[in-house]
């Protein structure tokens, strides 16, 4: 286990360093396209039958970290808390209506679209899965990664109130597309709920009893760890407690049955609300720094371990090209599924025209999607499913990242008016 995720970092980190040093482009684009890069030599190495074995032995290393568990329930409880930490509650409840409308009505409509066109491609080309499986990747897929995009939101001044209206759809939709997806999990008899029967009900009560119990405990690990933090002032102390609710919590959420991704956006943003008055001066930036320092560590792992994790899929040329279609399907699919809710909540909060075309393009897939088809067990399923969610995150990343600017100054521009003008008592707050 210590070789393997020994050799994982210190290739994360060499790519990493490549990509600052010469390549110059975000971290996440870089690490992703040098890893895929290396994938390839890989392969070409082995298929020409230079270093005999080499791709062998990194299989070997990498398949000795149990995924399924690491990820799911390591690296995932992380991202999810670190990324609620980071945002400002106060801000996301103002807007809490076209935030939630967004998140869970457009996770529920891009999972059915993206399983049944997924479905669909997949079956077109030869390599077809089931129609659970299909709606298995429509939730895993769906979620939106704020990582890469809150950086360009900054740079390009874009109001708050755009600019929280999408890291808050981002991290809400990251824990209802996380519960689909281990009700579906359990649909198809993998996750904690499998052998269960895939009734509607019964569908319908695993997803409660996860999306209520695990908002609930969260709140109340939340509320704990901001009582433990303002009696103190020490960041190390600190940042063992924020350390303690996310790996305890998360596991006493698994062991209740509730839903531990949820936990976890609840918690961090108790804590957000809060850390104004649980942290003081210097200590704040530390438990901050240290909680987005391991959000980023964690991603590019992530996207590096994709890029080599792929080489061992299944590659035939028939995959690859329904792939490449399931990029068009998963575009169109988060159009739809954000033009939806947004038609519901415009005439009420008057979101600019831009709006949806931001959500759209800016609609980033990344560490959560990559989590979660990692963790997936190996089955006949999961090359179709890494492949392709691969090969959505690749452009996502490195097209839509790359080009989503000129979409976020034309909806900045258009901010001003994006929404109704505050009350005396808002411009005061």
């Amino acid at each position: 286990m210590l070789a393997s995720f020994a050799v994982l970092l210190c290739s994360t980190a060499l790519l990493a360093w490549l990509n600052e040093r010469f390549l110059r482009i975000p971290t996440t684009v870089g690490v992703t396209l040098a890893a895929a890069l290396a994938s390839g030599v890989l392969a070409l190495l082995d298929a020409v039958g230079v270093g005999v074995g080499l791709r062998d032995q990194v299989e070997t290393l990498l398949k000795t970290l149990d995924f399924t568990e690491f990820v799911l329930n390591g690296m995932l409880a992380i991202l999810l808390f670190a990324g609620a930490l980071g945002l400002d509650t106060r801000r996301l409840l103002q807007q809490k209506v076209p935030i939630l409308t967004l998140a869970v009505l457009g996770t529920l409509v891009s999972t059915a679209l993206v399983g049944v066109g997924a479905w669909a491609v997949f079956g077109a080309f030869g390599v077809g899965i089931p129609l659970l499986w299909a709606f298995l990747f429509g939730a895993l897929i769906s979620p939106t990664d704020p990582v890469a995009i809150l950086d360009l939101l900054g740079r390009a001044r874009v109001p708050e109130r755009l600019r929280h209206l999408i890291a808050g759809e981002s991290l809400v939709n990251d824990g209802i597309g996380v519960v689909l997806f281990v009700v579906l999990a359990g649909a198809v008899g993998i996750g904690a709920h499998g052998g269960e029967a895939p009734s509607v009900a019964g569908v319908a009560t695993i997803f409660l009893r996860e999306a209520v119990g695990g908002i609930l405990f969260g709140v109340a690990i939340g509320w704990v760890g901001y009582t433990l933090c303002r009696t103190i002032d020490g960041h190390v102390v600190e940042v063992m407690i924020t350390l303690a609710m996310v790996v305890g919590g998360y596991s006493a959420a698994v062991a209740l049955g509730v839903s531990g991704p949820l936990a976890m956006v609840a918690a961090g943003l108790v804590m957000s609300a809060g850390k104004e008055v649980a942290y003081y001066g210097e200590t704040r930036h530390q438990v901050e720094g240290f909680w987005e320092l391991l959000d980023q560590v964690l991603n590019i792992l992530l996207f590096a371990f994709i890029g080599f994790d792929v080489l061992f899929a299944d590659g035939e040329p028939g995959l690859v090209l329904a792939s490449v279609v399931v990029i068009a399907v998963t575009v169109a699919a988060r159009f739809v599924s954000v033009s939806i809710p947004m038609a519901l909540v415009r005439s009420r909060q008057r979101f600019g025209p831009w709006t949806v075309r931001l959500l759209t393009w800016g609609g980033l897939r990344g560490g959560i999607a990559i989590a979660l088809a990692l963790s997936l067990p190996d089955v006949g399923e999961r090359p179709v499913i890494v492949t392709a969610t691969y090969a959505v995150v690749l452009f996502s990343i490195a097209v839509q990242g790359l080009t989503v600017m000129p979409v976020i100054r034309r909806a900045a521009a258009g901010a001003v008016d994006d929404g109704p003008s505050p009350s005396p008592q808002e411009s005061h707050a």
